[in-house]
């Protein structure tokens, strides 16, 4: 495992804009856009594989955010239940997120930090959520690893990011970034985007599901689970118990 997977000129980009995390309108708007079907994956997978109930189908479990930024998911993780640790190695992300926890009265262990520092600590998590994350680390593999050490046996690791296509490419990143403008310039670089295959290839030691797609649809209906990966996608890997 390398020595960090933190990308310094990563972290300077998401430092700079670590004021915009909460405006909807602002150069994190495709994420507030995506959170609500993300989240409902989360929780359908939750409800499906921990067996919770629908009212809060993360209660009484241990959870980790790797990269949470602003905190744009860990707010909603504690609100379905979770007991939850959120990093990221941006210290200006960092303090939005503790901010907007405190100003919602949210109970949130956030910590500037790495997956890798986690495991060297030993932590392990019933859920382990790192979304649209992947794609911003230095050495994908060693984040991989590190991330897949995180999750307990019996627990799950969810992900999602953008595949590396072509069509990700027209309409990810120029269509989104510089004609849309739904993210920050430059906020994705090509060549860092991350196939299915790469993540399960990484991540070994978990049993990984199918990929599955999140798609826009024009006219109003916005984003939806699909089966077209070709784009943006989500996938979740187990950590098997031991027999």
């Amino acid at each position: 495992m390398s020595d960090t997977t933190l990308d310094p000129a990563e972290v300077a980009k998401f430092n700079a804009l670590a004021a915009e995390w909460w405006n909807p309108k602002g150069p994190f708007g495709a994420l507030h856009r995506l959170n609500p079907i993300r989240l409902q994956f989360i929780r359908d997978f939750a409800l499906r594989h921990f067996g919770t109930k629908s009212a809060r189908p993360l209660a009484g479990l241990d959870a980790l955010d790797l990269g949470c930024g602003g905190g744009l998911v860990s707010a909603p993780l504690v609100r379905m239940g979770a007991r939850l640790t959120a990093i990221d190695a941006a210290p200006d992300a960092i303090g939005a997120a503790r901010a907007y926890a405190a100003d919602a009265g949210l109970d949130i262990a956030f910590e500037q930090n790495t997956a890798e520092a986690l495991v060297k600590r030993g932590r392990t998590f019933d859920l382990v959520t790192a979304l649209e994350i992947v794609e911003h680390v230095a050495d994908v593999s060693a984040f991989l690893s590190a991330a897949a050490a995180l999750v307990k046996p019996g627990g799950a690791l969810i992900l999602s990011t953008i595949n590396r296509t072509q069509k990700a490419r027209a309409l990810a990143i120029v269509g989104a970034e510089r004609i849309l403008k739904w993210a920050p310039e430059g906020a994705h670089d090509f060549e860092k985007l991350v196939t299915p295959e790469e993540i399960r290839a990484g991540a070994p030691a978990l049993n990984w599901e199918e990929p599955v797609g999140i798609s826009y649809a024009p006219l109003g209906a916005g984003w939806t689970l699909s089966r077209d990966i070709s784009m943006n996608y989500l996938i979740v890997g187990v950590r098997p118990v031991a027999r």
